[in-house]
C-alpha cells in the first residue's frame, strides 16, 4: 500500500511510537488524523510537524469512551473527506506488581485502553475503510503477548487478546480491499511507564538499564514499511524476534527464562 496521499488515523499520536508514526506518515505525503487523550501532547505533535501541519488534524478522544469514539469518524471525515488507514497504537502498561496485588480499577484501565480501545476504533472505522480502493488496519500488540513478563501479566494478556483479534480480523477481511497487520514491538525507547502511571523504582538494579532498546522513530519506520508491504506480521527489534522464536520453540522453558532474567521488574 502506497501511503502517499492516503489518510491515516493514528491513536496515541501525542507520544512515543504513535507520534513518530504521525511524523513519518506526514513526511511520506500522507494526511493524518492524530488521536490522543492529551490535548497538550497533541499540540506538541502539531508543533513538531512544522510546515506539514496543514495535512494534520488532531482529535482529543478517550478511546475507552465508546460514545466519544463513535463520534470520531464524522470529525475525521470533515477534516479529510476519507479514511484509508487506521493504526491502533495507543496503549499503557500496568504497575509492576503481581496480578494478586492489582486492584480492579487498574485491571479495568489496562483492559479498557489496550483491548477495548482497539476494538472500538476498529469497529467504527471499518465501514469507512471498506469503501476505499485499498485500506489498512494496523494493531500494535507487544512481545509481551508472546511470553509473560514479570509484573506485566495483565498487560501481556491484553496484548495477547489484541494479537488474536487482529489475526482473526485478517481472516475475516481476506479477499477484501482491507489489509490487516499485527505489530509486535520489543523494548522501545519511549515514556510508556511514565505515561501509564507505572512507577519504576530507579534505585533497584533493573534489566532495562542494560537492555537494548529500539528508538521510537526506528520502530515507526519498521511499522510503516510493514504497512507498505501489506505484511501480516511485523516484529520490531531483535528482542521481539527472539521472544517470538522462543515462544514457539519451548514456551514453558522460555517463560521461566524471562521470569528469572526480568524478575527485578517487580516492585
Amino acid at each position: 500500500m502506497d501511503v502517499k496521499s492516503k489518510v491515516f488515523v493514528v491513536t496515541g499520536g501525542g507520544n512515543g511510537i504513535g507520534r513518530e508514526l504521525v511524523m513519518l506518515l506526514l513526511q511520506k505525503g500522507a494526511r493524518v488524523a492524530a488521536v490522543d487523550i492529551s490535548e497538550k501532547a497533541l499540540q506538541e505533535t502539531v508543533n513538531l510537524a512544522g510546515s506539514q501541519k496543514d495535512r494534520l488534524s488532531t482529535h482529543v478522544v478517550n478511546i475507552t469512551d465508546r460514545a466519544a469514539v463513535e463520534a470520531l469518524p464524522a470529525a475525521v471525515m470533515a477534516a479529510h473527506q476519507a479514511v484509508d488507514g487506521l493504526i491502533n497504537c495507543a496503549g499503557i502498561i500496568q504497575k509492576f506488581v503481581n496480578f494478586k496485588e492489582l486492584d480492579y480499577a487498574e485491571i479495568d484501565r489496562v483492559i479498557d485502553v489496550n483491548l477495548y480501545g482497539t476494538l472500538f476504533m476498529t469497529k467504527v472505522f471499518l465501514p469507512y475503510l471498506m469503501t476505499r480502493p485499498e485500506a489498512n488496519i494496523t494493531n500494535v500488540s507487544s512481545m509481551g503477548g508472546f511470553l509473560p513478563v514479570p509484573g506485566q501479566l495483565l498487560y501481556g494478556a491484553s496484548k495477547a487478546a489484541v494479537k488474536l483479534f487482529t489475526e482473526g480480523l485478517n481472516s475475516e477481511m481476506a479477499g477484501t480491499n482491507v489489509h490487516v497487520t499485527i505489530v509486535f514491538p520489543g523494548a522501545i525507547a519511549t515514556n510508556i511507564a511514565q505515561n501509564s502511571g507505572a512507577h519504576i523504582d530507579t534505585g533497584k538494579s533493573r534489566p532495562e538499564k542494560t537492555m537494548k532498546t529500539t528508538p521510537a522513530n526506528v520502530a515507526a519506520e519498521v511499522i510503516v514499511k510493514g504497512i507498505e508491504r501489506n505484511s501480516y506480521r511485523v516484529l520490531v527489534g531483535s528482542d521481539a524476534k527472539m521472544m517470538d522464536f522462543l515462544s514457539r520453540l519451548a514456551p514453558k522453558q522460555a517463560a521461566g527464562f524471562i521470569n528469572k532474567a526480568m524478575g527485578s521488574l517487580l516492585q
